[in-house]
């Protein structure tokens, strides 16, 4: 089972996230956060396999948290979910270690798909 953290500024976007992923069998959601503070010290706490992180949070931008985490020894799988999904934005995501850039707007069915697929991967899941 992967387990899924998930950190958004927006209490929809939780919410909706966590439905979806309830339905799958192999995903078990451990934790969220609505800013880049409380982010980074619930992660380091829970230790999921699979964060996914907003690129705009405050206080502490999904960035920083990216940046953060990644600097981790044991840093987990960052999913970037974000409704700005500009090529500076993908460029400095993939610079601090985002394993996916995905667009909030147009690319649920691939985020729901990555998570599927992760779920089912050796490398997450013991």
């Amino acid at each position: 089972m992967a387990t899924v953290f998930i950190a958004d500024d927006s209490h929809l976007i939780q919410k909706r996230l966590i439905n979806v992923l309830s339905d799958l069998e192999k995903i078990h959601v451990v934790g969220e956060a609505e800013n880049g503070t409380e982010a980074i010290r619930r992660i380091r706490e829970l230790k999921p396999e699979v964060v996914i992180l907003d690129v705009c949070m405050a206080p502490g931008a999904g960035l920083d948290v990216l940046r953060s985490i990644k600097g981790d020894k044991s840093a987990p799988i960052v999913i970037m979910y974000t409704n700005h999904p500009f090529p500076q934005f993908r460029k400095k995501c993939i610079e601090y270690g985002a394993d996916f850039f995905f667009d909030k707007t147009h690319e649920f069915t691939k985020l729901f798909l990555t998570l599927e697929n992760l779920s089912q991967s050796q490398t997450v899941c013991e």
